[in-house]
């Protein structure tokens, strides 16, 4: 059992105290032991966290004296650097928000991209603002955004932050508050973090591993839909699909309740937080889905590609923005019954 006294500062602590894991390139420090929230992980310099508790009332376990350290568990040290990630993707979050309302239903230029998808200044300074945010906090970690690509000094990294600004730039520069920010943290190829935001709204979606997805910091679920019958399905539009895609869904549209278009990622949004059952695309990018995936899930949600496959894609230097073909739905027997409806092989 360790002491507190092992708090004095001749103690090999590398990290100052605080309620999450801190990671960081700068020189370290150490608080007071008196001011930090209660239990409190401090990380040492063999990588592992020590839990610290004020008393014995305070210690869940109720085995420890007063004022003593003991070894985190993995699973608590993998809770508190999940709430750490959530913690900076906010920051992400915000300051996108700032750069894309100080653009939003102003007069500025629109460039068009290689593949003629449109592009503007608020797109690229908003993916800026990200990008320093994370490169700040997380050094090591990887960045794939949608304008600028990998950014990472090595080849590959466990943790890749994979970005787009502006989901739905044509509402954007057409003065439709139903585009969105996303953002996505991939631990070794799967999200274990997303978010949509819509900052004219203000409203937040954030999903992690393991976690009911929330909306503006509120627990949230999809609804019950058993039919297809039933089923209020968006897509953003229909002349996105073309050829075989296109009679898919058909196929699909003719079965539902109420086919409805237009929302870019914002119909995700509200299939999490149950106001819609289905949402299905083609020729989606990952870092048009990759966030969504985290949201919907823990929601109680299912999204995976048309033939019902887990939706992956490893991000690296030489990685292609490739297409996807994306359904998700709120009930898993909705879900199942449009795969067998779009009939793709």
């Amino acid at each position: 059992m360790l002491s507190q006294s092992l708090l004095a500062p001749s103690h090999p602590l590398t990290h100052k105290l605080s309620p999450f894991p801190f990671h960081s390139t700068a020189k370290p420090s150490i608080s007071s032991p008196s001011v930090p929230s209660f239990p409190a992980l401090i990380t040492i310099a063999s990588g592992r966290s020590l839990k610290l508790f004020p008393s014995m009332a305070s210690n869940p376990t109720g085995n420890s004296p007063a004022g003593t350290l003991q070894w985190a568990s993995g699973k608590e040290e993998e809770e508190e650097e999940l709430d750490l990630f959530a913690e900076v993707a906010n920051r992400v979050a915000d300051a996108a928000g700032e750069v894309i309302r100080k653009y939003f239903r102003n007069k500025f230029e629109i460039l068009d991209k290689v593949d003629l998808s449109p592009v503007t200044i608020a797109d690229q300074a908003a993916e800026e603002s990200m990008t320093s945010i994370i490169l700040e906090n997380f050094p090591s970690h990887a960045i794939y955004g949608e304008e600028n690509g990998w950014r990472c000094k090595e080849n590959c990294a466990d943790y890749v932050w994979v970005l787009d600004p502006i989901d739905g730039t044509k509402s954007f520069i057409t003065g439709k508050p139903l585009f969105g920010t996303l953002i996505a943290l991939l631990h070794k190829g799967k999200p274990v973090l997303g978010v949509i935001d819509q900052p004219v709204l203000k409203e937040r979606w954030i999903g992690m591993k393991g976690r009911k997805t929330t909306f503006n910091g509120l627990e949230i679920s999809t609804r019950l839909c058993p039919k297809l019958s039933h089923a209020y399905l968006y897509t953003t539009s229909p002349h996105l699909f073309n050829g075989e895609a296109e009679q898919a869904f058909s196929r699909v549209r003719n079965k539902v309740k109420v086919p409805l278009y237009g929302c870019d990622c914002y119909a995700y949004a509200l299939l999490a937080s149950g106001f819609v059952d289905l949402v299905i695309e083609s020729g989606l990018k990952p870092y048009d889905f990759l966030s969504l995936i985290p949201v919907i899930e823990g929601a109680g949600g299912v999204i995976t590609d048309w033939k019902g496959q887990q939706l992956y894609w490893e991000a690296s230097p030489n990685s292609h923005a490739t297409s996807f073909n994306i359904v998700a739905a709120g009930d898993k027997s909705v879900h199942k019954q449009a795969l067998d409806a779009l009939e793709w092989q």
